[in-house]
């Protein structure tokens, strides 16, 4: 991988990942959050393993990053997008898309 393209890679992240480390924990420990998404093979969700890494990669200092961390960054991103764009008519507050779209950090309601 490419510095440019990590460098792209991790700024999309900064924009896309809207939840703190401990906004997300608190989230991820939610019956909200783990009634969602696919189940991994081991009852625990994709999106909820997503999470759990993407607090570890907010917990990092950006020059201690590893290829897969970039990789899962880069997940995330397509994930964050694709699941937007899919955002259904009314409230969406108590919505299974939401729930998803927490799991991933992402927090629709957060405006930066």
């Amino acid at each position: 991988m490419e510095q440019q393209e990590m460098q792209e890679i991790y700024e999309e992240f900064k924009e896309l990942v809207n939840m703190t480390p401990s906004k997300l924990e608190k989230w991820l420990t939610t019956e909200e959050s783990k009634s969602v998404g696919w189940d991994s093979g081991d009852g625990e969700s994709i999106g909820h393993k997503s999470g759990e890494k993407i607090i570890h990669i907010l917990h990092k200092k950006k020059a201690d990053l590893t290829t897969g961390d970039y990789k899962h960054m880069q997940k995330v991103n397509g994930y964050i997008k694709r699941h937007s764009a899919q955002q259904p008519e009314g409230d969406v507050s108590t919505s299974n898309w939401n729930y998803s779209l927490k799991n991933w950090g992402h927090d629709y309601q957060v405006k930066k």
